[in-house]
């Protein structure tokens, strides 16, 4: 199908819903290990609380993508769900502070974190479905600049909250002060209607194209009806992955078990190494926190500033140097801490993190929707989650006996070691590029690619092999 090119407000309407994705996100992020601490989890603890983000991406995902591609509707094929998933968030987002007990927090985390997977491949698989493919670059750097957007409103809403002293005012007028501060009760509140509203936009200012051939897509659809056909539909996309979409899966690992490492440890870092707290009742400790958060909004603000400069820069050069490039700032960016014992420096090792999260959403998903046939732009967009969804799950299971056995128990230490290591791991993402085989890099149509990729049995170079927050809260 000869798709029509769109305009630049075009773009920006299909994309506004991520806005509201990565502030929903956005503030799970930057809360939920603190939330966690404050609840009395210890640091080597905090891994296995965030399991379900992974769990219930492996296993959602890909059959929404899946059941995504063979759906059609007066909604269309990908608004259905991602429409669904933002509602169901809303609500989960929208209770999640409330949370008294931690099983409470984690509960209601595992709840939010299916919904949000269930909007965001299926916004994924609905920007490569409407762009022509010499758009898609500037269509998923649109989603950067919105994800950068919603990250930032994300990180400094609780910090505005508590410059306005809403934190004193509600300790003033309760008996005792709620285990969640009111800054970040209202910043989820908001940020469940934000969430909401974005989606509501896109989906009511862009509308879908239906398949090109209705009765052959009706036949299909009749065929593959039921979970098992979905099922059977993800395997057989597993077996038949394209070969670039195989190698970048290595880059994909390495990048996110390096951004999980951040995620997971930052905030807690910036308490104990920076600001010098000795435990979670010392006052330093909800000071860096703070700044844990201040820190994150730094990235954000540089990811979508930095956005609409990656497709000029890939032209000039190509998707994989910029790729690397911006892996290599992240990279840079986090090592450095280790020898950053003042606050504002520290906002300064976000600017490289900030370059590298904005690449780190759009290029990875130019490259792929090139290489990948646009019948199961869905599943493979699914798929493709699973080399985010499984480091973090590693991440999940081995940090904490990692961080027990050499670090030892409840060691202040040991956040600044696993952020150091999120560094090496997104240098190791940044070599793994240069191995991937982008379509744009050769005068060949992508379809002739895809054909010869279901002939063509992979062999991958052996030195491309995988190996085996951080909030903003504070406390009266």
């Amino acid at each position: 199908m000869n798709k029509p090119r769109m305009s630049f407000w075009q773009i920006w309407n299909m994309s506004f819903g991520f806005l509201g994705i990565q502030f929903g996100w956005g503030l799970q992020l930057a809360n939920m290990s603190g939330i966690y601490t404050y609840l009395g989890a210890k640091p080597e603890q905090v891994p296995i609380l965030w399991l379900a983000g992974p769990v219930t991406g492996l296993l959602v995902q890909p059959i929404i993508g899946s059941m995504s591609d063979r759906t059609w509707n007066r909604l269309g094929r990908r608004r259905p769900y991602f429409l669904t998933g933002a509602i169901l968030a809303s609500i989960a987002l929208f209770f999640m502070p409330d949370s008294s007990l931690l099983w409470m927090a984690a509960g209601l985390l595992w709840i939010l974190d299916a919904n949000i997977n269930v909007s965001m491949e299926p916004f994924r698989a609905f920007v490569a479905d409407k762009l022509s493919v010499d758009q898609r670059t500037a269509g998923f750097a649109m989603q950067s600049f919105f994800i950068g957007i919603g990250a930032t409103l994300a990180n400094i809403l609780p910090y505005i909250f508590r410059r306005m002293h809403v934190d004193d005012r509600a300790a003033n007028a309760t008996s005792a002060a709620p285990v969640i501060p009111a800054s970040v009760n209202y910043s989820f509140k908001i940020g469940a209607v934000a969430f909401l509203i974005c989606v509501l936009w896109t989906v009511i200012t862009t509308k879908e194209f239906p398949p090109e051939n209705m009765v052959e897509f009706e036949r299909k659809r009749k065929e593959r009806k039921g979970i098992s056909a979905t099922i059977s539909e993800v395997a057989q996309a597993l077996r038949e992955m394209p070969v670039t979409m195989k190698q970048l899966a290595v880059v994909q690992f390495f990048t996110w078990l390096g951004l999980f490492c951040m995620w997971m440890f930052f905030g807690l870092m910036t308490s104990y190494h920076v600001f010098g707290a000795k435990n979670e009742h010392d006052p330093r400790f909800t000071d860096g926190q703070a700044w844990g958060g201040n820190a994150f909004a730094v990235y954000s603000i540089v990811c979508f500033v930095v956005a609409f400069l990656l497709p000029p820069l890939a032209r000039a050069t190509s998707r994989k140097i910029v790729h690397a490039t911006a892996l290599i700032c992240g990279a840079i960016g986090l090592l450095s801490v280790y020898l950053i014992h003042d606050k504002t420096i520290l906002l300064l090792t976000m600017v490289g993190v900030g370059i590298a999260w904005a690449s780190i959403l759009a290029m990875p998903y130019a490259i792929l929707s090139g290489a990948i046939p646009g019948a199961r732009m869905g599943v493979y967009m699914g798929i493709f989650n699973f080399f985010i969804v499984i480091p973090e799950i590693i991440a999940s299971f081995a940090f904490g006996p990692v961080i027990r056995a050499i670090f030892g128990p409840d060691n202040p230490r040991s956040p600044m070691f696993v952020v150091m290591a999120g560094g090496v791991f997104l240098g190791l993402a940044a070599i793994s590029v240069l191995l991937v085989k982008d379509v744009a890099d050769k005068n060949v149509p992508a379809d002739a690619v895809i054909a010869a990729d279901e002939e063509e049995l992979l062999t991958l170079p052996e030195s491309a092999q995988p190996v085996p927050s951080t909030g903003l809260i504070d406390k009266d």
